[in-house]
Protein backbone atom coordinates (compact mmCIF):
# COMPACT_ATOMS: atom_id res chain seq x y z
CA UNK A 1 0.00 0.00 0.00
CA UNK A 2 1.31 3.45 -0.94
CA UNK A 3 1.92 5.93 1.93
CA UNK A 4 -0.94 8.19 0.81
CA UNK A 5 -3.27 5.22 0.68
CA UNK A 6 -2.28 4.28 4.22
CA UNK A 7 -3.07 7.80 5.40
CA UNK A 8 -6.47 7.67 3.73
CA UNK A 9 -7.17 4.29 5.32
CA UNK A 10 -6.40 5.66 8.78
CA UNK A 11 -8.42 8.83 8.25
CA UNK A 12 -11.42 6.87 7.02
CA UNK A 13 -11.74 5.32 10.47
CA UNK A 14 -12.09 8.79 12.00
CA UNK A 15 -14.61 9.88 9.35
CA UNK A 16 -16.85 6.81 9.38
CA UNK A 17 -20.51 7.93 8.99
CA UNK A 18 -21.87 4.78 10.63
CA UNK A 19 -19.73 5.30 13.71
CA UNK A 20 -20.64 8.98 13.73
CA UNK A 21 -24.36 8.13 13.79
CA UNK A 22 -23.82 5.81 16.76
CA UNK A 23 -21.94 8.52 18.63
CA UNK A 24 -24.60 11.10 17.87
CA UNK A 25 -27.23 8.72 19.25
CA UNK A 26 -25.16 8.32 22.43
CA UNK A 27 -24.82 12.09 22.71
CA UNK A 28 -28.59 12.57 22.44
CA UNK A 29 -29.29 9.83 24.95
CA UNK A 30 -26.87 11.32 27.47
CA UNK A 31 -28.05 14.90 26.94
CA UNK A 32 -31.63 13.97 27.87
CA UNK A 33 -30.56 13.87 31.51
CA UNK A 34 -29.01 17.33 31.39
CA UNK A 35 -30.18 20.91 31.27
CA UNK A 36 -28.35 23.45 29.11
CA UNK A 37 -24.67 22.57 28.51
CA UNK A 38 -22.10 24.99 27.14
CA UNK A 39 -18.79 23.48 26.01
CA UNK A 40 -15.86 25.62 24.88
CA UNK A 41 -12.90 24.55 22.78
CA UNK A 42 -9.76 26.69 22.49
CA UNK A 43 -8.35 25.61 19.15
CA UNK A 44 -8.93 26.92 15.64
CA UNK A 45 -8.45 23.48 14.13
CA UNK A 46 -11.25 22.13 16.31
CA UNK A 47 -13.46 24.95 15.06
CA UNK A 48 -12.63 24.06 11.46
CA UNK A 49 -13.60 20.42 12.06
CA UNK A 50 -16.81 21.34 13.87
CA UNK A 51 -17.87 23.84 11.22
CA UNK A 52 -16.67 22.03 8.11
CA UNK A 53 -18.32 18.75 9.04
CA UNK A 54 -21.50 20.33 10.38
CA UNK A 55 -21.13 18.86 13.86
CA UNK A 56 -23.19 21.54 15.60
CA UNK A 57 -26.16 20.53 13.46
CA UNK A 58 -25.99 17.03 14.95
CA UNK A 59 -26.23 18.10 18.58
CA UNK A 60 -29.32 18.35 20.80
CA UNK A 61 -30.73 21.82 21.40
CA UNK A 62 -29.43 21.89 24.96
CA UNK A 63 -25.81 21.23 23.95
CA UNK A 64 -23.83 24.20 22.69
CA UNK A 65 -20.20 24.22 21.54
CA UNK A 66 -18.51 27.63 21.56
CA UNK A 67 -15.23 28.65 19.90
CA UNK A 68 -12.78 30.27 22.31
CA UNK A 69 -9.55 32.22 21.70
CA UNK A 70 -7.72 29.49 19.83
CA UNK A 71 -6.34 31.54 16.94
CA UNK A 72 -2.84 32.94 17.55
CA UNK A 73 -3.20 35.64 14.91
CA UNK A 74 -6.48 36.80 16.46
CA UNK A 75 -5.04 37.30 19.94
CA UNK A 76 -1.75 38.96 18.93
CA UNK A 77 -1.91 42.51 20.36
CA UNK A 78 -2.51 45.31 17.86
CA UNK A 79 0.45 47.17 19.35
CA UNK A 80 2.80 44.32 18.40
CA UNK A 81 1.61 44.64 14.82
CA UNK A 82 2.11 48.40 15.02
CA UNK A 83 5.73 48.12 16.13
CA UNK A 84 6.45 45.50 13.45
CA UNK A 85 5.05 47.85 10.83
CA UNK A 86 7.19 50.66 12.23
CA UNK A 87 10.32 48.53 12.01
CA UNK A 88 9.57 47.56 8.40
CA UNK A 89 9.05 51.19 7.40
CA UNK A 90 12.34 52.11 9.12
CA UNK A 91 14.27 49.70 6.91
CA UNK A 92 14.35 46.55 9.05
CA UNK A 93 13.39 43.39 7.17
CA UNK A 94 10.40 41.98 9.08
CA UNK A 95 9.59 38.31 8.54
CA UNK A 96 6.42 36.54 9.66
CA UNK A 97 3.77 34.02 8.68
CA UNK A 98 1.37 34.68 5.81
CA UNK A 99 -1.80 35.22 7.82
CA UNK A 100 0.05 37.23 10.45
CA UNK A 101 1.22 39.60 7.71
CA UNK A 102 -2.43 40.45 6.94
CA UNK A 103 -3.53 41.24 10.51
CA UNK A 104 -4.15 44.95 11.01
CA UNK A 105 -2.88 47.00 13.95
CA UNK A 106 -4.41 49.98 15.70
CA UNK A 107 -3.99 52.21 12.62
CA UNK A 108 -5.69 49.57 10.41
CA UNK A 109 -2.37 48.92 8.68
CA UNK A 110 -0.97 45.42 8.28
CA UNK A 111 2.51 44.31 7.36
CA UNK A 112 1.10 43.45 3.95
CA UNK A 113 -0.18 47.04 3.61
CA UNK A 114 3.17 48.29 4.83
CA UNK A 115 4.96 46.31 2.11
CA UNK A 116 2.83 48.04 -0.52
CA UNK A 117 4.10 51.35 0.85
CA UNK A 118 7.74 50.31 0.60
CA UNK A 119 8.15 48.56 3.93
CA UNK A 120 10.50 45.61 4.05
CA UNK A 121 8.32 42.59 4.75
CA UNK A 122 8.83 38.93 3.96
CA UNK A 123 6.53 35.94 4.42
CA UNK A 124 7.96 32.65 5.70
CA UNK A 125 6.50 29.22 6.30
CA UNK A 126 8.51 28.60 9.48
CA UNK A 127 11.11 30.12 11.75
CA UNK A 128 13.70 27.91 10.03
CA UNK A 129 13.06 29.93 6.86
CA UNK A 130 13.77 33.13 8.79
CA UNK A 131 17.05 31.70 10.09
CA UNK A 132 18.08 30.62 6.60
CA UNK A 133 17.21 34.00 5.03
CA UNK A 134 19.13 35.96 7.68
CA UNK A 135 22.15 33.68 7.42
CA UNK A 136 22.18 34.13 3.63
CA UNK A 137 22.07 37.94 3.88
CA UNK A 138 24.46 38.92 6.72
CA UNK A 139 24.54 42.57 5.65
CA UNK A 140 20.79 43.02 6.26
CA UNK A 141 18.89 43.46 9.50
CA UNK A 142 16.00 41.05 10.21
CA UNK A 143 13.25 40.74 12.82
CA UNK A 144 10.94 37.74 13.02
CA UNK A 145 7.45 38.48 14.39
CA UNK A 146 6.82 35.22 16.24
CA UNK A 147 3.14 34.63 16.89
CA UNK A 148 1.76 31.31 18.02
CA UNK A 149 1.24 29.06 21.01
CA UNK A 150 3.45 26.35 22.49
CA UNK A 151 3.14 24.58 19.16
CA UNK A 152 5.43 26.99 17.27
CA UNK A 153 7.43 28.53 20.13
CA UNK A 154 9.66 25.45 20.73
CA UNK A 155 11.20 25.83 17.26
CA UNK A 156 12.17 29.40 18.11
CA UNK A 157 13.57 28.28 21.46
CA UNK A 158 15.57 25.48 19.85
CA UNK A 159 17.25 27.76 17.33
CA UNK A 160 17.93 30.41 19.99
CA UNK A 161 19.73 27.78 22.07
CA UNK A 162 21.59 26.59 18.98
CA UNK A 163 22.57 30.16 18.08
CA UNK A 164 20.90 32.61 15.69
CA UNK A 165 22.58 34.65 12.96
CA UNK A 166 23.78 37.92 14.52
CA UNK A 167 21.54 39.93 12.17
CA UNK A 168 18.31 38.19 13.27
CA UNK A 169 16.16 39.31 16.21
CA UNK A 170 12.81 37.94 17.39
CA UNK A 171 9.74 39.94 18.41
CA UNK A 172 8.04 37.33 20.60
CA UNK A 173 4.24 37.44 20.65
CA UNK A 174 4.05 33.77 21.68
CA UNK A 175 1.38 32.78 24.17
CA UNK A 176 0.89 29.78 26.47
CA UNK A 177 -2.59 28.22 26.38
CA UNK A 178 -3.22 26.57 29.81
CA UNK A 179 -3.53 29.85 31.79
CA UNK A 180 -6.05 31.11 29.22
CA UNK A 181 -8.22 28.04 29.76
CA UNK A 182 -7.97 28.68 33.49
CA UNK A 183 -9.15 32.27 33.06
CA UNK A 184 -12.04 31.25 30.82
CA UNK A 185 -13.09 28.55 33.28
CA UNK A 186 -13.43 31.16 36.02
CA UNK A 187 -15.42 33.64 33.90
CA UNK A 188 -18.95 34.11 35.20
CA UNK A 189 -19.99 35.95 32.02
CA UNK A 190 -19.13 33.05 29.69
CA UNK A 191 -20.82 30.39 31.87
CA UNK A 192 -18.73 27.57 30.43
CA UNK A 193 -19.56 24.11 31.79
CA UNK A 194 -16.71 22.12 30.23
CA UNK A 195 -13.72 22.34 27.90
CA UNK A 196 -12.37 20.49 24.90
CA UNK A 197 -8.68 21.27 25.26
CA UNK A 198 -6.40 21.78 22.24
CA UNK A 199 -4.73 18.68 20.84
CA UNK A 200 -1.69 20.24 19.15
CA UNK A 201 -0.74 22.52 22.04
CA UNK A 202 -1.40 19.79 24.60
CA UNK A 203 0.97 17.47 22.75
CA UNK A 204 3.69 19.88 23.87
CA UNK A 205 2.40 21.02 27.27
CA UNK A 206 0.87 17.70 28.29
CA UNK A 207 -2.30 17.26 30.31
CA UNK A 208 -0.42 18.00 33.52
CA UNK A 209 -0.13 21.70 32.65
CA UNK A 210 -3.92 22.03 32.98
CA UNK A 211 -4.17 20.23 36.33
CA UNK A 212 -3.96 23.37 38.53
CA UNK A 213 -6.77 25.01 36.57
CA UNK A 214 -8.90 21.88 36.64
CA UNK A 215 -8.41 21.59 40.40
CA UNK A 216 -9.55 25.18 40.81
CA UNK A 217 -12.61 25.15 38.53
CA UNK A 218 -13.69 21.51 38.79
CA UNK A 219 -15.04 21.50 35.24
CA UNK A 220 -14.68 18.60 32.78
CA UNK A 221 -11.68 18.84 30.47
CA UNK A 222 -11.29 16.48 27.53
CA UNK A 223 -8.19 16.53 25.32
CA UNK A 224 -9.30 15.81 21.77
CA UNK A 225 -7.97 15.19 18.29
CA UNK A 226 -9.13 16.89 15.11
CA UNK A 227 -11.15 14.43 13.07
CA UNK A 228 -14.98 14.35 13.23
CA UNK A 229 -15.02 11.17 15.29
CA UNK A 230 -12.50 12.69 17.71
CA UNK A 231 -14.75 15.67 18.34
CA UNK A 232 -17.93 13.60 18.70
CA UNK A 233 -16.24 11.27 21.17
CA UNK A 234 -14.96 14.28 23.14
CA UNK A 235 -18.45 15.78 23.34
CA UNK A 236 -19.85 12.44 24.51
CA UNK A 237 -17.10 12.16 27.16
CA UNK A 238 -17.93 15.64 28.43
CA UNK A 239 -21.67 14.94 28.61
CA UNK A 240 -21.07 11.66 30.40
CA UNK A 241 -18.99 13.44 33.04
CA UNK A 242 -21.67 16.07 33.53
CA UNK A 243 -24.43 13.47 33.74
CA UNK A 244 -22.51 11.47 36.34
CA UNK A 245 -21.45 14.63 38.17
CA UNK A 246 -17.90 13.35 38.06
CA UNK A 247 -15.71 16.00 36.39
CA UNK A 248 -12.22 14.87 35.45
CA UNK A 249 -9.47 15.28 32.92
CA UNK A 250 -9.85 12.74 30.12
CA UNK A 251 -7.68 12.06 27.10
CA UNK A 252 -9.46 11.24 23.85
CA UNK A 253 -6.36 12.07 21.79
CA UNK A 254 -4.26 9.22 23.18
CA UNK A 255 -2.40 8.83 19.89
CA UNK A 256 -0.69 12.17 20.46
CA UNK A 257 -1.32 13.69 23.90
CA UNK A 258 0.24 12.34 27.09
CA UNK A 259 0.14 13.38 30.71
CA UNK A 260 3.74 14.67 30.69
CA UNK A 261 3.78 16.13 27.17
CA UNK A 262 6.93 16.77 25.16
CA UNK A 263 9.53 17.21 27.90
CA UNK A 264 12.31 18.20 25.50
CA UNK A 265 10.20 21.01 24.02
CA UNK A 266 9.13 22.13 27.49
CA UNK A 267 12.74 22.32 28.67
CA UNK A 268 13.68 24.43 25.66
CA UNK A 269 10.81 26.84 26.33
CA UNK A 270 11.66 27.13 30.02
CA UNK A 271 15.33 27.72 29.29
CA UNK A 272 14.71 30.49 26.76
CA UNK A 273 11.54 32.22 27.96
CA UNK A 274 10.10 33.72 31.12
CA UNK A 275 6.36 33.06 31.36
CA UNK A 276 4.93 36.44 32.36
CA UNK A 277 1.68 38.39 32.26
CA UNK A 278 0.66 38.92 28.65
CA UNK A 279 -2.19 40.51 26.76
CA UNK A 280 -4.46 38.43 24.54
CA UNK A 281 -6.18 40.71 22.05
CA UNK A 282 -9.89 40.87 22.76
CA UNK A 283 -9.60 38.78 25.92
CA UNK A 284 -7.53 40.10 28.84
CA UNK A 285 -4.11 40.26 30.39
CA UNK A 286 -3.48 36.65 31.38
CA UNK A 287 -0.88 35.78 33.99
CA UNK A 288 2.03 33.51 33.09
CA UNK A 289 0.92 33.29 29.46
CA UNK A 290 3.39 35.51 27.57
CA UNK A 291 6.72 34.01 26.48
CA UNK A 292 9.29 36.78 26.92
CA UNK A 293 13.00 36.23 26.44
CA UNK A 294 15.12 35.73 29.52
CA UNK A 295 17.78 38.33 30.21
CA UNK A 296 20.59 36.03 29.05
CA UNK A 297 19.05 35.96 25.57
CA UNK A 298 18.67 39.74 25.30
CA UNK A 299 20.87 39.73 22.20
CA UNK A 300 18.05 38.10 20.17
CA UNK A 301 15.19 40.05 21.78
CA UNK A 302 13.84 42.66 19.34
CA UNK A 303 12.07 44.49 22.18
CA UNK A 304 15.36 45.15 23.97
CA UNK A 305 17.28 45.84 20.77
CA UNK A 306 14.83 48.47 19.51
CA UNK A 307 13.36 49.71 22.79
CA UNK A 308 9.88 48.30 22.12
CA UNK A 309 7.11 48.00 24.68
CA UNK A 310 5.29 44.74 25.31
CA UNK A 311 2.05 44.55 23.38
CA UNK A 312 -1.05 45.52 25.35
CA UNK A 313 -3.01 47.34 22.68
CA UNK A 314 -6.63 46.33 22.15
CA UNK A 315 -8.03 47.90 19.01
CA UNK A 316 -10.80 46.73 16.72
CA UNK A 317 -12.46 48.54 13.81
CA UNK A 318 -15.60 50.55 14.49
CA UNK A 319 -18.75 48.36 14.70
CA UNK A 320 -16.64 45.19 14.58
CA UNK A 321 -17.44 42.69 17.32
CA UNK A 322 -14.16 40.78 17.10
CA UNK A 323 -13.57 40.66 20.86
CA UNK A 324 -16.92 38.97 21.48
CA UNK A 325 -16.25 36.45 18.71
CA UNK A 326 -12.75 35.69 20.02
CA UNK A 327 -14.20 35.04 23.49
CA UNK A 328 -16.99 32.89 22.09
CA UNK A 329 -19.80 35.18 23.24
CA UNK A 330 -21.37 35.61 19.80
CA UNK A 331 -21.24 33.88 16.41
CA UNK A 332 -19.63 35.57 13.37
CA UNK A 333 -22.96 36.39 11.65
CA UNK A 334 -23.87 38.50 14.70
CA UNK A 335 -21.18 40.99 13.67
CA UNK A 336 -22.56 43.66 11.29
CA UNK A 337 -19.36 43.55 9.20
CA UNK A 338 -19.36 39.78 8.62
CA UNK A 339 -19.41 38.89 4.90
CA UNK A 340 -20.20 42.54 4.06
CA UNK A 341 -17.15 44.75 4.46
CA UNK A 342 -15.24 41.97 6.23
CA UNK A 343 -14.64 38.91 4.02
CA UNK A 344 -11.74 36.47 3.51
CA UNK A 345 -10.55 38.51 0.51
CA UNK A 346 -11.04 41.85 2.31
CA UNK A 347 -10.52 41.05 6.01
CA UNK A 348 -11.08 43.81 8.52
CA UNK A 349 -10.90 42.11 11.90
CA UNK A 350 -8.27 39.57 13.00
CA UNK A 351 -10.83 36.73 13.30
CA UNK A 352 -11.31 36.94 9.53
CA UNK A 353 -7.56 37.11 8.88
CA UNK A 354 -6.18 34.19 10.87
CA UNK A 355 -6.35 30.77 9.23
CA UNK A 356 -7.71 29.52 12.56
CA UNK A 357 -10.00 32.51 13.09
CA UNK A 358 -13.66 31.70 13.69
CA UNK A 359 -14.92 34.24 11.15
CA UNK A 360 -12.63 32.99 8.41
CA UNK A 361 -13.59 29.37 9.07
CA UNK A 362 -17.30 30.17 9.01
CA UNK A 363 -16.92 32.28 5.87
CA UNK A 364 -14.99 29.61 3.98
CA UNK A 365 -17.64 27.05 4.90
CA UNK A 366 -20.41 29.41 3.77
CA UNK A 367 -22.07 29.81 7.17
CA UNK A 368 -24.22 32.87 6.58
CA UNK A 369 -27.00 32.64 9.18
CA UNK A 370 -26.98 32.22 12.94
CA UNK A 371 -29.18 29.14 12.90
CA UNK A 372 -26.67 26.83 11.26
CA UNK A 373 -28.75 23.72 11.87
CA UNK A 374 -30.44 24.17 8.51
CA UNK A 375 -27.07 24.54 6.78
CA UNK A 376 -25.69 21.05 7.29
CA UNK A 377 -26.14 17.71 5.60
CA UNK A 378 -28.01 14.72 6.95
CA UNK A 379 -25.08 13.40 8.98
CA UNK A 380 -22.77 16.39 8.88
CA UNK A 381 -20.11 14.19 7.27
CA UNK A 382 -21.21 14.54 3.66
CA UNK A 383 -19.44 17.42 1.98
CA UNK A 384 -21.86 17.55 -0.92
CA UNK A 385 -24.84 17.90 1.40
CA UNK A 386 -23.63 21.19 2.89
CA UNK A 387 -25.50 24.24 1.70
Amino acid sequence: MEPLDRVRAVLSKYRDPALARKLVQKIWETARDLSRVRIMHVCGTHEWTITHWGIRALLPDNVEVRAGPGCPVCITPASDIDVAVGLALDGVHVLTYGDMSRAKGSRMISLEDCAAEGGRVGVVYSFMDAVRIAASNPDKEYVFLGAGFETTAPTVAYFVLKGLPRNLKVLSAHRYVPPAVGLLAESEDLEIDAFINPGHASTVSGMRAYKPYFDKCGKPMVFAGFEPIDVLVAIYMVLRQLRDRAPRMENEYVRSVTWEGNLKAQRALQEVFDFEDGYWRGVAIISESAMNFKEKFSQVDARRAYGLEHGRGDYFPSEARCAEIIKGIIDPPDCPLYMKTCTPSTPVGPAMVGLEGTCRIWAQNRILVKDIRCMSGACGLNREARS
